[in-house]
């Protein structure tokens, strides 16, 4: 079975610029612990996912379809500090050293996208793995696609499934955008039902299946978590709707653009070596002598070993 995977590349970028210290930077003074860090678990995905192909999808600007009907949309997410923003050429130069297929779109999201080209996978009859820790994605899991949280710069990966969906939020993966609706995302800066927190949220689905489920069964529904239910009704179903992912864009890259072919062993090296990465640089020697590398990378000459730079052992990463 072909093997798809699919890359939240703003999740990766986030969870890099966090987990590694912002100090880390080349000795011209260029801070780059954001791009250290996504190299690095673009090398640990590859070693361990071994892709037949992969594509990285990344939200475009602030004004989708949902900041569009819902001004507020985000609202409550903390502000990035710039010395995040001022890294992201060198992450997109860094995808193209690698020669990575990636996509974005002004009116929707990274993780339509995603939900797309994972449903054009499935069709496909391919597995499909989804790298992303946004909770939005986990209405994807099936029998063919498992969403991947990373954790440990990929070491410790957390690997969810319909089962472990369930498990995790206490419904099933069809189940998450009436879940959203009743208890909420307070990362979106969505309310949902106040007073409805996501115990009381998934009992109630568990009970009535759906959102249209529990408003039919009003009148069986407990007194006081009636009544929130009533008053927050409208708010309810625009949260769930807020929270469907969209499945079906025409897609920016057909399928078999995404293949993974050779990939550029000396390009990806040169870079290294220009941010002076030299813990990665050995990875990824080591990542081209396995099965996989030996027929997915292209042969290079000896390649020239670079000084580390100060305080790049990250050991997790």
């Amino acid at each position: 079975m072909e093997h798809l995977v699919l890359i939240d590349g703003h999740h990766l970028m986030y969870r890099a610029y966090w987990a590694i210290p912002r100090t880390l930077k080349t000795r011209a003074g260029e801070q780059v612990n954001t791009v250290f860090g996504m190299a690095s678990m673009l090398l640990n995905i590859i070693m361990t996912e071994e892709p037949d192909s992969l594509l990285i999808c990344f939200d475009e600007g602030n004004e989708t379809f949902r900041h569009q009907e819902n001004e507020t949309y985000k609202d409550g997410r903390a502000e990035t500090p710039d010395d995040f923003y001022v890294q992201i050429p060198r992450v997109f130069e860094l995808i193209e050293a690698f020669g990575i297929r990636h996509v974005s779109d002004a009116q929707y999201e990274a993780d339509d996208l995603i939900c797309t080209y994972a449903k054009e996978g499935e069709k496909n009859g391919m597995k499909v793995t989804v790298v992303s820790g946004d909770r939005d994605l986990l209405q994807l899991a099936s029998d063919n696609v498992t969403i991947v949280i990373p954790h440990k710069g990929y070491h410790q990966a957390e690997y969810l499934g319909p089962k472990g969906v369930e498990e995790k939020l206490g419904v099933r993966p069809d189940q998450i955008a009436s879940y959203k609706g009743l208890c909420g995302d307070k990362s979106d800066n969505l309310s949902g039902v106040m007073g409805i927190g996501p115990k009381t949220a998934a009992e109630l689905i568990g009970k009535y299946e759906s959102l249209d489920g529990i408003y039919n069964n009003l009148s069986d529904v407990r007194p006081a978590v009636r009544e929130k239910l009533e008053r927050d009704k409208e708010q309810a179903y625009f949260c769930e709707h807020m929270a469907e992912l969209v499945g079906d864009i025409s897609l920016p890259l057909k399928m078999e653009e995404l293949e993974v072919g050779e990939l550029p062993t000396k390009e990806i090296a040169e870079f290294f070596q220009e941010m002076e990465f030299s813990l990665l640089f050995k990875r990824l020697q080591s990542l081209t002598q396995t099965p996989f590398g030996k027929v997915h990378f292209e042969e290079a000459e000896e390649m020239v070993v670079i000084a580390p730079i100060k305080k790049e052992q990250m050991s997790m990463f």
